[in-house]
């Protein structure tokens, strides 16, 4: 017969974690560790949010583009090329050759985008810093336009044919409209932003009435809108220069130009300063004002919107036409400040297209587009030091933004690559 003193007694007798149980930190009744501390848990979810989600992807991808173009740097290079032809007797030579072309290219690729250390005064070292954001405010215009479109669930491909529109129409003011310096200059970036919304709100009206794809739409446009400027350009009583035979319109008027930020010496203009407001403008439409919700709403899901009572149709109209006058806005900073003499039909200069790889890489995010056009930005203006410097291709850095643009399509890629774990459902 046992004893009184030998039957089980307490909570921890009968599987329960008992005052001792606890401190300890197991559970007797299941076996497992208790909950983690909840500093600890902080660390994980930190952990877990920059390795699921997408800054991590777009930094990689970057990283990646980067990591080939060195390749295509070292297969451009005469001495690697030399030396590689007996790399296997005097592979020190081979690394040595290899380590100097990559180095030497990005370090003029940084000389020429961001500080040139080489300079003779500090003036011509920050000079590439100033030639960085010239570079970059067009870019963040136009992707800020392609980004808005992509959070409403469109795609505008059109930035080249608005760009154009909105630079001519900029221009027209600008060299046949009298008036005092800062009137005129902004009725011409006025002129170039309505234009650019109109080029643009052609297919969000179609859409909304016809269902007509947008992608098909603005691609078609972009080639009637190049024709149309070129047709004005050809045409004296338009856009051409009097007396000239070439597709060009004289330059602009003193009192439509974008006035230098820094003095004569930098090319950096006030386009620069309109890029951050507008950036300052969508983040403040997407996410605190009605109309943002509406656009996120119909991005997420039209359906879904409709039944809640948003007019899907007037969303993508309102979508493509502020979309159209950001891009327009970065039209009428290239003839206004960039190219002042006179409009032609590059005046985009691939801007319109580079947009969608700014509004990719930047996740259709205001301050990431803001980030993805200052990169961009250093790419142009650094790929030229690299050609003249260096000798090696400009079309180097076409192909590293190809390449990102290729990642950041395709980050299930990316997250293979480097063992990351699959990004969680929101």
């Amino acid at each position: 017969m046992s004893r009184p003193e030998d039957q089980p007694t307490g909570a921890g007798s009968q599987g329960i974690p008992g005052p001792t149980d606890r401190t300890a930190g197991t559970s007797t009744a299941t076996g497992q560790a208790a909950t983690p501390p909840p500093s600890e848990d902080r660390w994980r979810e930190a952990v877990r949010a920059i390795t699921t989600g997408n800054g991590l992807v777009a930094l990689l991808s970057v990283l990646l583009a980067v990591a080939i173009g060195s390749l295509l740097i070292l297969v451009t290079d005469d001495a690697v090329r030399e030396t590689s032809g007996y790399v296997f007797s005097r592979p020190g030579d081979f690394f040595s050759a290899a380590g100097q072309a990559i180095s030497g290219a990005y370090g003029s690729l940084f000389r020429g985008s961001i500080y040139n250390s080489r300079g003779a005064d500090f003036a011509s070292q920050i000079r590439p810093l100033t030639e960085t954001l010239k570079f970059a405010g067009p870019l963040i215009m136009a992707g800020l336009g392609v980004g808005l479109t992509f959070r409403a669930g469109m795609f505008n491909i059109g930035g080249r044919g608005q760009m154009l529109l909105a630079g001519a129409a900029a221009g027209w003011v600008g060299i046949n409209v009298d008036l005092p310096f800062p009137l005129h200059l902004a009725a011409a970036v006025l002129a170039g932003m309505v234009a650019g919304a109109f080029w643009a709100g052609i297919a969000g009206v179609l859409k909304a009435r016809t269902g007509a794809h947008e992608v098909i739409v603005t691609i078609m446009l972009n080639y009637v809108g190049f024709y149309l400027v070129f047709y004005a350009l050809s045409r004296q009583s338009l856009l051409q220069a009097p007396g000239s035979i070439n597709p060009k319109s004289l330059p602009m008027q003193d009192s439509a130009i974008l006035p230098d930020l820094l003095g004569d010496r930098f090319n950096l203009h006030l386009g620069f300063v309109l890029a951050l407001v507008a950036v300052a403008v969508v983040w403040w439409v997407l996410n605190r004002s009605a109309l943002g919700f509406r656009f996120r709403a119909v991005g997420a899901n039209p359906h879904a919107a409709r039944t809640a009572g948003i007019d899907v149709g007037r969303t993508y109209v309102l979508a493509m036409l502020i979309s159209g006058a950001l891009v327009g806005l970065a039209g009428a900073n290239q003839i206004l400040g960039t190219a002042t003499s006179g409009v032609t039909v590059d005046l985009d200069a691939g801007i319109g297209f580079d947009a969608i790889t700014v509004a990719l890489l930047g996740r259709s995010h205001p301050l990431g587009i803001l980030g993805a056009g200052l990169l961009f930005g250093a790419f142009k203006a650094g790929g030229f030091s690299m050609q003249a410097s260096e000798g090696i291709p400009v079309d180097i850095v076409l192909v590293i933004q190809s390449l990102i643009v290729l990642f950041i399509a395709a980050p299930p890629l990316v997250r293979a690559m480097f063992r990351l774990p699959a990004q969680e459902a929101k």
